[in-house]
């Protein structure tokens, strides 16, 4: 063998000790600990999206843009589908699929109205809102246990979004950010119904049919303003459908290993993803509220993590 190739060979194998051992430590976590990693990926994979599907809905009708953005992720899933076989993603209860779709793509349609005329630091901050719904939800609806410590990282958390939204809400007008306000609750019911199918659904069949429902939702309002899309644009949809996917995976995950309310403080973060990527793609410079804003999210989340990791106390 030239040695080219087994320097080649020996290095693919030093990476796959590597991500075994990764894998390894990762798995000796507490299911809270691992939840909150899961949350985290998906929550930058969701700023990420966002901030394609911003410039998407300012070209194109926002229900069009709605439906093409799930209807590639569906075209993304299919060839998972296909190499499985449709059996192994057939749902145990294909009417609660439904209901969740239907409450998501109500959700979806208020988002997509108020994103065109708000900034992507101003969406991602209201959108925090979605995890005291969500707390107070699973305390309501699963019992789940709310700890002072996760109720106090989400206070210093949404505390952390008002000094970074607070002065700038009140200069961007109009009625949008109240529409965007009005997402998060009924975002906060579909993630709600998501936690209640991984009880008896795998997360990929979840996410599979999150993406068959909502296409079938939003097909009608899109068809109202339909145009079509550039070469160019159909390589963002693209792109979405990735994101968008590999997202809910990452979400639906972290909600099947954990209490919901635990993985909700790690949501805070994304303020912080979405204030570098403005700055990064829409040259958006980040403020001094958003820095000290900022700073804050950090400190609650990275407590309330090494909070989690040390597992429950005992009864």
């Amino acid at each position: 063998m030239p040695v080219e190739s087994k320097t080649g060979a020996w290095q693919r194998h030093s990476w796959v000790r590597r991500a075994t051992l990764a894998q390894r430590k990762a798995g000796r976590l507490p299911a809270s600990a691992r939840g909150l990693l899961w949350s985290m990926a998906a929550g930058l994979l969701f700023v990420l999206l966002n901030a394609v599907m911003r410039r998407l809905s300012l070209q194109l009708d926002p229900f069009q843009t709605q439906f093409l953005r799930y209807l590639a992720g569906l075209g993304v899933m299919l060839p998972l589908v296909a190499r499985s076989g449709w059996g192994a993603y057939r749902p145990r209860h294909i009417g609660g699929q439904f209901t969740r779709g239907a409450v998501h793509t109500a959700g979806l349609c208020l988002w997509f109205i108020a994103v065109p005329h708000i900034t992507l630091a101003d969406t991602t901050a209201i959108g925090f809102t979605g995890p005291i719904f969500i707390m107070i939800g699973a305390v309501l609806v699963f019992k789940e246990p709310m700890r002072w410590e996760r109720w106090l990282a989400a206070g210093l958390g949404f505390g952390g979004v008002l000094i970074v939204v607070g002065p700038q809400l009140g200069s961007t007008g109009g009625y949008y950010p109240l529409v965007m306000l009005a997402s998060s609750p009924v975002f906060a019911a579909s993630f709600l119904i998501t936690k209640g199918l991984t009880r008896y659904e795998r997360p990929g069949v979840i996410v599979v049919w999150q993406a068959i429902t909502v296409t079938a939702f939003s097909l009608p309002l899109a068809l109202v303003h339909w145009q079509w899309p550039s070469a160019w644009q159909w390589v963002l949809f693209l792109l979405c459908g990735v994101l968008g996917s590999t997202g809910h995976y990452c979400l639906t995950r972290s909600f099947s290993i954990a209490d919901i309310s635990a993985t909700q403080s790690v949501k805070f973060l994304d303020l912080v993803w979405a204030a570098a990527l403005g700055w990064l793609v829409f040259g958006d410079l980040p403020s001094q509220w958003t820095l000290a804003g900022g700073a804050v999210i950090c400190a609650s989340t990275l407590w309330i993590a090494r909070r989690e990791a040390r597992g429950r106390p005992p009864a």
